[in-house]
């Protein structure tokens, strides 16, 4: 417990209900937790600005039968090979195909490669989900 910190903070009462709402619904065992994933989250935002180190994931649906859509998101990848560390293909149905891109790097690298991938012609949905280390 020695590195534990207590702190208190105050509320307007209808921010509070909500926060209260907030965290039950999501399954939290306390506030405490809640307030952590919060403020993780806002350090992983912080990281973003500032272009540290990110990992993260590029989600895309696109249509397979898109001509050339195949070999553009191959080719715009294949740029891309020093913040990819992985990637997942998957046959959704007859005309479609989830794609889903392991990444690992500054934000600014990753960010531009999802813009490249989810504005391609035949994407019909992308997603970059970014994560990041912190205390």
């Amino acid at each position: 417990m020695a590195n534990i910190v207590r702190f208190a903070v105050s509320l307007d009462r209808k921010l509070f209900n909500r926060f209260e709402e907030y965290w039950k619904a999501r399954g939290y065992i306390s506030r405490s937790e809640a307030i952590r994933d919060l403020i993780r989250d806002a350090l992983v935002e912080d990281i973003q600005e500032k272009n540290k180190v990110v990992f993260g994931t590029i989600t895309l649906i696109y249509d397979h039968h898109e001509k050339g859509i195949g070999e553009n998101l191959t080719d715009i990848q294949h740029k891309y090979l020093h913040v990819i560390i992985s990637s997942m293909h998957v046959h959704v149905d007859a005309h479609h195909c989830l794609e889903v891109i392991a990444v690992k790097g500054k934000y600014n690298e990753i960010k531009e490669l999802a813009d490249k991938l989810i504005t391609l012609k035949g994407v019909k949905h992308g997603k970059l989900v970014i994560t990041a280390i912190t205390p």
